[in-house]
């Protein structure tokens, strides 16, 4: 018969009264970490065989049907400065309405950036911009293009449509010009379509005075606001 007073064997066995010692952390085995964690980092320099320097970057830019006419009078002075100034090598496939671009050994570092800047001005072009304003894409930093339809503005139909595109673009296209000069941007009027070219601050110029016309402001108000506009922009420069 077991003694109450003492412990049994099975207790005996299942409890160890000796300490557990914890775990060393000293600094022999942090180093030990350390070593491990540099050998799995420590990858070497990557070579530059799979990056985009020695890759060919190719584009493709859609002409719609409607600017293949100016495209066929100014390709001379579309393709010159595309080949001359950026060294990409440039065709135009008239079965599928697309300019292709290809980059070469003498295409600007980087060969990207060169590709899209050169995207952008066929792009500008496709809009309606004469080649001399889609030009500054190319030569000019911070030259942007920002397009809005006149419903953006305000939902107009009909006879009231045509009078907003009427005050946009003025007898002869003066009202369009007299912002042009005022804000220094370039407008294409595309049936109910707006693309301003220029600098951001130019652009919030002219977008300002075109969405007045649309609202309804008389061109003579906004006459009188661009010219406030300018005298502030000659004091300032």
């Amino acid at each position: 018969m077991t003694n109450p007073g003492l412990p049994n064997d099975d207790d005996a066995v299942m409890i160890d009264l000796k300490p557990i010692s914890a775990p060393e952390t000293g600094p022999s085995s942090s180093s030990n970490t350390n070593g491990q964690n540099q050998g799995l980092l420590d990858f070497g320099p990557v070579k530059e065989q799979g990056s985009s320097k020695g890759l060919t970057q190719t584009a493709k830019v859609t002409i719609s049907p409607q600017r293949l006419t100016p495209l066929k009078k100014s390709w001379p002075q579309i393709y010159t400065p595309l080949v001359e100034e950026l060294g990409l090598m440039v065709r135009m496939n008239v079965g599928s309405r697309r300019v292709e671009l290809k980059s070469s050994k003498h295409t600007l570092s980087p060969a990207s950036s060169t590709i899209t800047k050169a995207v952008n001005f066929l792009q500008c072009f496709n809009l309606g911009f004469a080649v001399e304003d889609a030009l500054a894409l190319l030569r000019l930093e911070e030259i942007y293009i920002e397009s809005f339809e006149i419903k953006d503005v305000k939902a107009l139909t009909g006879d009231h449509l045509s009078r907003a595109i009427g005050r946009i673009a003025g007898k002869d296209g003066r009202t369009r010009f007299t912002i042009e000069n005022a804000s220094r941007t370039r407008i294409v009027l595309a049936d109910t379509k707006i693309h301003i070219l220029g600098s951001f601050a130019a652009i919030r110029i002219a977008r300002d005075a075109v969405c007045a016309l649309i609202l309804g402001s008389p061109p003579g108000k906004v006459y009188h606001g661009l010219r406030t506009v300018a005298a502030r922009q000659r004091e300032r420069f």
